[in-house]
């Protein structure tokens, strides 16, 4: 039985239930968070005096492999829009298909990018067929959310800023039509930044814009677009996320402030992006490309109110001060921050190089040609989607290897397993030492993040992607090793017998183990590696994420409930340098900042 007066955008103001109603929204992602701390980071949402919590939906979680779906433990979506609803929040869901998010491929299913002809986020055939599968499974799970169905979510929205790509005039229609057709009656939005609005809306769907600051029209521009409407900043960015090699990104509070207060104060609704960013754990960092690629880091703390681990930040108490003049009542005690701890240092017991690890890989792939990640016959014929690949031939001579910009994203070259460089999206050329006989020639591929917004997003694929040249003739009979370091890989190396334990043999690329003993309730805590170059993290198994030393990002947030009291199994894959220990920080440095207000508002779009 349906519920009457949902949410309403027939004049100048939104209702709800009958009655006026401005959306104080915040986004957290839940997989973003860990789902033990969904609850304390909600409630302090709520204790902000936001009424309403957004968040996007990863397809590329939901359905790793085609046709298999995850909607259980840290990707339980029903479980947390209902605690929102426990907690008094109503919730705007924006499940895409696409979300851009800074996620590896704005949340699209690399198992797409095995049709060679494939077109993301259009009406091609292959595209449509996918997401209409994964939409029949989603809505399944999200409709009896629904405000009508008696539950929270009073508003969802129509895929995601489709008015910066907009390549095919059908396909909002399409996306409307997919929600629709399945039963979902709520209010339907679209949010684009101020360029993309003209080209993103679609009839009968209430247009919402993103935005930092109020100095290009943005507002006036949807006000003229849509009299007689409701006006929102669907995305008002309360930071900035960072990129590896550069600053980490700050907005001052002041500056944020200033601008909340002013969108508030003319009754606009807004939802701040992010209110909490949390962290792109394991391998899901996106990246930028507007002619140069830039990989995004782990961390996705976003200089928000709420900081990665949660802390409530001097933007979060501005915040609340002003939003508490909008309640009528008290706002709610904030929780108490979490307890964290640095813990002592550990030291690295234990190694394996990267060459004794191929046997814990599936069965290698042997190939004429070299074979992209996607297209490789690995996870159920649903190629490889993250992490590393190997790609070994033999050669009997030295030479110039020239990648003709086939590497995705970056190699390190081997020959006899000694590294001799590297190849990336900026180095095409290397100089291959000569030698005698036959030997081995060894690229280990890391795909560093799919870019996640923009143009160059149908140009994802990873690996290698075409010929590599050595003196201009194209190297042929590879064996391709799969290293995306899944559970069931990371299970099967933490449990080999074959670490070794004498450090002075250890080599790199390799993995590098380390015991962290827990002597009581496990905290939260920071992970620091210096004197370490580049790879990832483990912690009993988990994914934490990567770990590079130019920054800006040099710790890793190690949620406490990860951790079990007792012995904790770390391991860290190392690709360059390594040290002999693990040390830990109770709070993150996130080094040298730079002003996103003092930057042209063209970089940050």
């Amino acid at each position: 039985m349906s519920r009457l007066g949902g949410l309403r955008a027939d004049c100048s103001q939104f209702s709800l239930m009958e009655q006026p109603f401005q959306i104080l929204g915040g986004s957290i992602h839940y997989f973003r968070v860990p789902r033990a701390y969904w609850r304390d980071r909600l409630l302090k949402m709520k204790a902000c005096g936001l009424n309403t919590l957004t968040t996007y939906v990863p397809w590329n979680l939901h359905e790793p492999e085609r046709g298999t779906f995850n909607f259980q433990d840290q990707l339980d979506l029903r479980a947390y829009v209902c605690l929102a609803a426990e907690i008094g929040l109503w919730v705007i869901l924006r499940p895409g298909p696409y979300i851009c998010a800074e996620w590896d491929l704005g949340g699209l299913p690399s198992w797409l990018l095995q049709d060679k002809d494939m077109q993301l986020r259009s009406t091609y055939p292959g595209f449509t067929d996918a997401v209409n599968l994964y939409f029949d499974k989603l809505v399944s799970v999200i409709k009896p959310l629904m405000f009508q169905e008696g539950g929270p979510i009073i508003a969802v929205q129509v895929e995601n800023e489709y008015g910066s790509f907009a390549k095919d005039q059908k396909y909002m229609t399409f996306i409307k039509h997919c929600l629709q057709s399945r039963g979902i009656n709520e209010l339907l939005l679209t949010s684009d930044n101020w360029e993309g609005l003209r080209y993103g809306g679609i009839e009968g769907v209430l247009k919402t814009v993103n935005l930092q600051r109020l100095s290009f029209g943005a507002i006036q521009n949807l006000a003229d677009m849509q009299p007689q409407k409701p006006l929102m900043v669907m995305e008002y960015w309360s930071g900035w996320f960072d990129v590896w090699g550069e600053h980490h990104h700050v907005f001052h509070a002041e500056d944020m402030l200033a601008v909340v207060d002013e969108i508030l104060k003319r009754g606009i609704s807004i939802n701040l992006y992010m209110f909490h960013g949390g962290t792109s754990f394991g391998f899901m960092n996106g990246a930028m490309d507007f002619g140069t690629y830039k990989p995004q880091v782990t961390s996705y703390d976003y200089d928000a109110p709420l900081s990665e681990a949660g802390d409530c930040t001097r933007k979060y108490q501005l915040l609340r001060n002003l939003i508490s003049n909008y309640h009528s009542e008290p706002l709610p005690e904030v929780p108490s921050p979490q307890d964290r701890r640095a813990y002592d240092p550990v030291v690295i017991k234990e190694h394996l190089s990267l060459w004794d690890s191929l046997h814990f890989t599936d069965k290698p792939y042997r190939s004429e040609k070299p074979v992209n990640m996607e297209n490789l016959p690995v996870n159920s014929n649903n190629g490889q989607s993250y992490g590393y690949t190997l790609y070994e031939t033999i050669i009997t001579s030295g030479g110039m290897l020239n990648s003709r910009n086939n590497i995705r994203d970056r190699a390190l070259v081997y020959v006899d397993k000694l590294c001799v460089g590297s190849l990336d999206y900026k180095t095409h050329e290397l100089m291959i030492p000569d030698g005698k006989g036959e030997r081995m020639l060894s690229l280990l591929v890391e795909n560093c993040g799919r870019v996640n917004y923009g143009k160059a997003l149908d140009d994802q694929r990873k690996g290698i992607v075409g010929d590599i040249l050595l003196n201009h003739a194209p190297l042929r009979g590879f064996t391709i090793f799969c290293l995306d370091m899944k559970p069931g890989f990371m299970k099967r190396l933490m449990n080999s017998g074959q670490w070794k334990s004498d450090f002075k043999s250890a080599s790199i690329p390799g993995f590098f183990q380390a015991r962290l003993f827990v002597d009581s309730a496990p905290r939260d805590t920071f992970i620091r590696l210096p004197g370490w170059g580049k790879g990832a993290v483990f912690v009993n198994g988990q994914n934490l994420g990567r770990h590079w030393f130019i920054g800006p990002q040099i710790f890793l947030y190690l949620p406490g409930p990860w951790l079990r009291t007792g012995e904790n199994q770390l391991i860290v894959f190392e690709e360059q340098k390594m040290d002999d220990k693990i040390v830990f920080a109770e709070n993150p440095d996130h080094g040298k900042t730079i002003d996103v207000y003092k930057l042209p508002f063209c970089t940050l779009l």
